[in-house]
C-alpha cells in the first residue's frame, strides 16, 4: 500500500524528477527533453515572403535629358532636363525563395552567416505627369514639353549576411546586417520636345521661322545588377532537435541607378533543418 501511495505522490507532486525513477514499472525509455539548447552547426531551409518595393523616379530623368540637351542654350539657361515629370512608384507581391547558414554557440550567444534568396518578381512603373511651359532662352521663346516614362520590372534579390542572437531554450531571436545584390530590367526614358519661336503659332512666312524640336535620353538597362545593403531581425523556433520554424522581417536599399533608389521591405515565414 504504501508503494502504491509514493507512486502517485510522485506522478502528481514530481513527474519530471521522477520520471526515470519510475521507469522500471512500466518499461518505458525516459523522454528525450522537449528543450533544444543546440544552435550550432549548418542548416539549410525554404522560405514564403510577402515584398513591398518603392522607388522614387522624380530624378531619373535629369541625367539623360541633360545630356541630349547638353548643346542648346535652351538646357544651359532654362534646365528642362531638371523638370520632375516622374512620380513615387511601388508594389507589393508574395515570393519564395530559400536559405542557408552556419551558427557557432558561445553558451546562449549565437554568432553566423547566411545566405538569403528571394524569388519575388517585383515591379515599379512610375506615374507620368508632363510639363509643358512657355520660356526664353537666348532670347527667344520656346513653347517646351517635357515627358517620361521609367520602370523597374522582375526585380530579384539576394542577401548575404552576419547573424547574431540570443538562444532562449527553443527560441533564437536574432539580428542581422549584410549586403544585398539584386537582378531587374530598369528602363528610364526622357523626352524634351517643342517650338522655338512659337508667338504666332507658327503661320506660313513667320519670320525667324518656327523650329520644332525634340530630344530623347534613356538611362538603365535589361538585366540590371543592383547593389545595395540590408537589415532586420527574425525569430528562430526549435520544433525538433533538427527542424526549426523562422519568422523574419528584413529591409534592402540598393545604390542609386539612374538617380533611382528602391528599397524593399520583406516578412518572411520558412522551415529550416538544421544539420
Amino acid at each position: 500500500m504504501r508503494r502504491v501511495i509514493y507512486v502517485l505522490l510522485a506522478f502528481a507532486f514530481a513527474p519530471s524528477a521522477f520520471a526515470d525513477d519510475l521507469s522500471w514499472l512500466t518499461g518505458a525509455q525516459p523522454a528525450a527533453p522537449m528543450n533544444v539548447n543546440g544552435w550550432a552547426g549548418i542548416y539549410i531551409g525554404g522560405q514564403v515572403s510577402y515584398s513591398n518595393a518603392g522607388g522614387d523616379f522624380s530624378k531619373t530623368t535629369q541625367a539623360p535629358l541633360a545630356f541630349a540637351l547638353r548643346e542648346l542654350t535652351l538646357e544651359n539657361e532654362q534646365q528642362p532636363s531638371s523638370w520632375p515629370v516622374l512620380g513615387q512608384a511601388n508594389h507589393s507581391a508574395a515570393g519564395f525563395g530559400g536559405f542557408a547558414g552556419y551558427n557557432t554557440q558561445f553558451e546562449r550567444l549565437i554568432l553566423g552567416v547566411e545566405a538569403n534568396y528571394d524569388q519575388a518578381n517585383l515591379s515599379l512603373t512610375a506615374p507620368n505627369s508632363p510639363i509643358s511651359r512657355r520660356v526664353t532662352a537666348g532670347g527667344i521663346p520656346y513653347d517646351v514639353t517635357v515627358t517620361g516614362s521609367g520602370s523597374v520590372s522582375e526585380l530579384n534579390f539576394g542577401t548575404l549576411r552576419a547573424r547574431g542572437g540570443w538562444a532562449l531554450g527553443n527560441f533564437l531571436p536574432y539580428a542581422f546586417a549584410g549586403v544585398a545584390v539584386g537582378h531587374a530590367n530598369v528602363n528610364i526614358v526622357g523626352t524634351t520636345f517643342g517650338v522655338q519661336n512659337p508667338p504666332l503659332g507658327c503661320p506660313a512666312g513667320t519670320n525667324p521661322p518656327c523650329v520644332p524640336f525634340s530630344f530623347t535620353g534613356t538611362a538603365g538597362k535589361n538585366g540590371e545588377w543592383m547593389v545595395g545593403f540590408t537589415f532586420g531581425g527574425g525569430l528562430d523556433v526549435a520544433l525538433t532537435r533538427n527542424v526549426f520554424l523562422r519568422a523574419e522581417y528584413e529591409y534592402v536599399q540598393f545604390a542609386p541607378i539612374a538617380n533611382l533608389v528602391v528599397d524593399v521591405n520583406t516578412v518572411r515565414g520558412g522551415l529550416g533543418v538544421k544539420f
